[in-house]
């Protein structure tokens, strides 16, 4: 019987196979290694996009605070411009009230019946105080009366009525309080409105 030794012819099929193993094991990590550094490489390409966005962001952010910051401001003095204009509008409409009050005063008083001894405002409110001596009850009653229909104040009232003895005749001392009636607002022509806005 012929006897043939194939142990050679393993021995080297053997060492191929590991050959081969270690050539795919090595392959393999070459390959995720280069998957690896890829992906590694594509985050931080990403990661250095993103801070040049937030820099750019930043940027732009930092331009438009600075334009809210100066319209807030141009706000804050349209809004200082209209309450000056208001104040304006008011005092323009009310220069001629005192006039008007002491015209309407001399109007109201009962002729050689009465005078005045105070006009006052109280602190720019809409009460007027009124003092005076007349000769009898009846002329303080009269002028109460014209007051009232004179249409400048919506409430007279008598505070006091005294007796006071002068010069041999009877006087009669009174403190009278009136609430200025509102005054109408002036009508403001369409052209002016819209310069105002």
């Amino acid at each position: 019987m012929i006897r043939i030794n194939l142990l050679p012819f393993r021995s080297a099929r053997r060492k191929e196979n590991v050959r081969r193993q270690v050539s795919l094991f090595l392959l393999s990590l070459i390959l995720v290694l280069l998957a690896l550094f890829y992906f590694n490489f594509s985050l931080n390409s990403k990661i250095s996009k993103l801070r040049q966005q937030i820099v750019t962001t930043t940027a732009e952010l930092e331009k438009y605070n600075e334009i809210n910051k100066e319209i807030a401001r141009i706000k804050q003095t349209l809004e200082n411009l209209r309450k000056k204009m208001a104040v304006i509008d008011l005092l323009d409409n009310n220069r001629h009230a005192p006039v008007r009050l002491l015209d309407t005063m001399t109007k109201m008083i009962v002729p050689k019946r009465m005078w005045f001894t105070l006009l006052q405002e109280k602190d720019q409110s809409q009460v007027l105080i009124l003092e005076g001596i007349a000769l009898d009850n009846k002329t303080v009653a009269d002028f109460m009366v014209r007051l009232q229909g004179c249409g400048l104040f919506s409430a007279v009232n008598l505070k006091t009525l005294k007796h006071k003895g002068l010069l041999n005749h009877n006087l009669k001392m009174f403190q009278i309080s009136c609430v200025k009636a509102a005054p109408e607002a002036p009508e403001v022509q369409p052209d002016q409105t819209k310069a105002k806005t």
